[in-house]
């Protein structure tokens, strides 16, 4: 049985990435503190992180997609904290999501599903 999956993504500074999921997503970090390894949970989901220094931000396609059920907080929130977001919307596919990037472009997709 499967019971968990935790999205390993790249990271060029480790303090760097632990300041945007920390102060402004609102994470917390967890499981101690390691070299070159970072794991950061919220609710019930945590991504970790990997040092990649040579990583090259405009050639990073890492991407996680994050159920919500309050879609709508979540984006005041990320909106409010002035973000590198777009806009929210109702897809085809019954979800209403955003996207935001973080430090390294990993794209962090929130979607909640359209009742």
């Amino acid at each position: 049985m499967l019971t968990h999956i935790n999205p390993k993504l790249p990271m060029r500074n480790k303090a760097a990435t632990r300041d945007f999921y920390l102060k402004q997503l609102g994470f917390e970090q967890f499981g101690g503190d390691y070299e070159g390894y970072l794991m950061v949970q919220k609710d019930n989901i945590q991504i970790h992180f990997f040092e990649f220094a040579a990583l090259d931000p405009k050639e990073n396609y890492g991407q996680v997609y994050i159920r919500t059920d309050d879609i709508e907080s979540w984006y005041n929130f990320v909106k409010d904290k002035n973000l590198n977001y777009n806009k929210l919307e109702h897809k085809p596919w019954m979800q209403t999501e955003f996207s935001i990037l973080d430090p390294d472009n990993n794209l962090l997709t929130f979607g909640q599903d359209i009742a």
